[in-house]
């Protein structure tokens, strides 16, 4: 079921400049709760709202998904600029046309209750980085998986009890970069072959890492301690900046959380990226 505003919240979309600070509103509504943003090779923002899938362009234009089900706030653009992928409800992901038409169902069945969602494509764009999300004896198990692009064999590549989510992919292509409660409450990490790496150490819940294109920084959003996974309109919350020497910067506190920047949201040139609030 598509996430709904309530009485009197509105959704914003905003780009932030990474160096002056400035933060700049793109476009508002009233209507319709808008999540994760993603900016396309040349420029367009894209956002996921009730299901379905727009581009933003002095409003909102629907892109046609070709018979997918309805969507979440899992997709990410290919490098070329050319298709879409999408995580569906029915669990699967989904190649579309970036403007649109018939949708190809790139993932393999993996039994009853197994879900992929979306967050990463290789910088060339053969790979996709998804969490896979299973039941086991009623426990909800997540884990990094990876699949090819054009569909095939998947690859697991953590394979624990400790939650994970928010695999991406850095520009160089061989980290995936996630966010995991194995260091207790979650925090950032990333991982090649067998060698996984600490990246935050703090008291805030810290979720959904984006490297930088150009592998200067890496956005992330951080939570109030205590935080449970990654909830809807909370107060605190903060998107945050570390950079490639380890120095944290704060950009700015908002309200918002879930659908604010769950996927890869910086512009193709690293100095701005995009973000949405749902101020009340």
């Amino acid at each position: 079921m598509p996430r709904t505003l309530r009485p009197g919240q509105r959704s914003e979309l905003y780009v932030v400049d990474v160096t002056s600070g400035e933060h700049r509103l793109v476009f508002s509504s009233s209507d319709i709760l808008f999540e994760a943003p993603n900016w396309t090779p040349d420029g367009m923002l894209i956002v996921n709202g009730n299901g379905k899938l727009f581009r933003v362009n002095d409003g909102l234009e629907e892109i046609e998904l070709g018979g997918v089900p309805d969507i979440n706030n899992d997709h990410v653009v290919s490098p070329d600029g050319r298709t879409v992928y999408v995580s569906a409800d029915d669990g699967h992901l989904y190649a579309v046309p970036i403007e649109g038409g018939a949708g190809r169902r790139v993932t393999n069945d993996h039994g009853p209750g197994f879900h992929h969602y979306l967050h990463g494509v290789s910088p060339d764009g053969e790979t996709l980085a998804y969490i896979g999300l299973e039941n086991r004896d009623g426990r909800r198990i997540t884990n990094v998986w990876t699949i090819p692009s054009a569909g095939g064999a998947d690859v697991q590549v953590t394979d624990d009890e400790f939650a994970d989510d928010g695999s991406e992919y850095g520009p160089d292509g061989e980290w995936i970069y996630f966010n995991s409660e194995r260091a207790g409450q979650a925090q950032l990490f990333r991982i090649k072959g067998d060698t996984v790496e600490q990246l935050t150490d703090d008291e805030r819940v810290n979720w959904f890492p984006h490297p930088a294109p150009d592998g200067s920084a890496i956005a992330y959003v951080s939570f109030p301690p205590g935080t449970q996974g990654h909830p809807a309109d909370i107060d605190d919350v903060r998107l945050r900046l570390l950079t490639k020497d380890g120095e944290v910067r704060e950009l700015t506190k908002l309200f918002g959380g879930q659908g604010t920047m769950n996927v890869p949201s910086w512009s193709p040139d690293s100095t701005q990226f995009a973000y949405v609030t749902y101020p009340i």
